[in-house]
């Protein structure tokens, strides 16, 4: 964090406004770094992917190449949560066939299905009426920066009103509905998937775990969508030219690698801490973007 905030406030000067040109394989592994790194922890990937290069004087990689090195973080979370998976997908059809719809399996599975309407109808919605988002004001710094404490502030009243008693076997469809909904606010820049779902799912005194668990889960179709889409994007951008294949592979790689890596900690830390890391970490990163930017030192790009 406070390698971050030096870069930010010490080491910014004045960016270009457009988006980066030519990324570097060093460029794209530190992306990539960066983007596993913060897919999985409540503090915004988005946020970070955008603002760590910018900090470094690279520029914005750009939604596009942003959505697509998500790919990496998708393949990480279905390597770690394969068993669950499957297991899910086959409780789901036998509870069809013996039409035991009260089946935990079954719940779940349409939970995360369910769960996952919203964020696609926001996401198609911006794709309508926000085509170029890239430029949009959602993505602009101190907006980031803006929501980024915001939801510093949520977080910590999820973390004193909870509970923090409901365990992974009582979660409902209505859990799923609820921390769907709570997903959709993501597609702002400096909301944070994995921390509006977590929030949400404190919110509803599940466990800290439980609710990182199922906040994976429930992430899986909308962040392999949302790369997907992107991909048609980042050909047209010369993301899918020879000199810009390399990059994209090196990005993929350290970000599936990392991903896997950040699941794996955060599963376990929660189980015995709690939130507040993570809640001083996003206010300080807001901040330290406002400051930044109202001392001239970073463009409100």
């Amino acid at each position: 964090m406070v390698i971050l905030q030096s870069a930010i406030l010490a080491r910014v000067t004045v960016s270009d406004p457009t988006l980066m040109d030519n990324i570097s394989l060093f460029q794209a592994f530190v992306i990539g770094v960066v983007q596993g790194l913060t897919e999985f922890l409540p503090i915004s990937s988005t946020a970070h992917v955008k603002m760590v290069p910018v900090a470094l004087g690279w520029g914005d990689p750009g939604v596009a190449f942003t959505a697509v090195i998500q790919l990496g973080s998708i393949a990480a979370i279905l390597w770690y949560f394969w068993a669950d998976l499957t297991g899910v997908v086959k409780g789901m059809v036998r509870a069809v066939l013996q039409r035991d719809y009260a089946a935990q399996d079954f719940r779940l599975g349409l939970g995360i299905l369910l769960g996952t309407i919203p964020i696609l109808l926001g996401g198609l919605l911006i794709k309508l009426f926000i085509p170029d988002f890239d430029n949009s004001p959602l993505r602009s710094s101190s907006t980031i920066a803006i929501v980024s404490i915001v939801m510093a502030l949520l977080l910590a009243v999820a973390e004193i009103v909870s509970k923090h008693k409901r365990p992974f076997a009582d979660l409902n469809l209505k859990d799923g509905v609820l921390m769907g909904l709570a997903q959709t606010l993501a597609l702002i820049p400096g909301v944070s998937r994995s921390g509006s779902t977590l929030t949400a799912g404190l919110f509803m005194d599940l466990e800290r775990s439980t609710a990182a668990r199922f906040s994976f889960l429930l992430g899986i179709p909308a962040i392999t969508l949302a790369g997907l889409v992107e991909m048609k994007d980042s050909l047209k951008a010369g993301l899918g030219t020879a000199a810009g294949l390399a990059p994209l592979a090196v990005g993929l790689l350290s970000a599936l690698v990392v991903s896997y890596l950040a699941i794996f900690w955060l599963l376990r830390f929660l189980k015995q801490h709690s939130t507040w890391v993570f809640v001083w970490y996003r206010l300080a990163f807001g901040v330290a973007i406002l400051v930044a930017i109202s001392t001239g030192k970073m463009q409100n790009l």
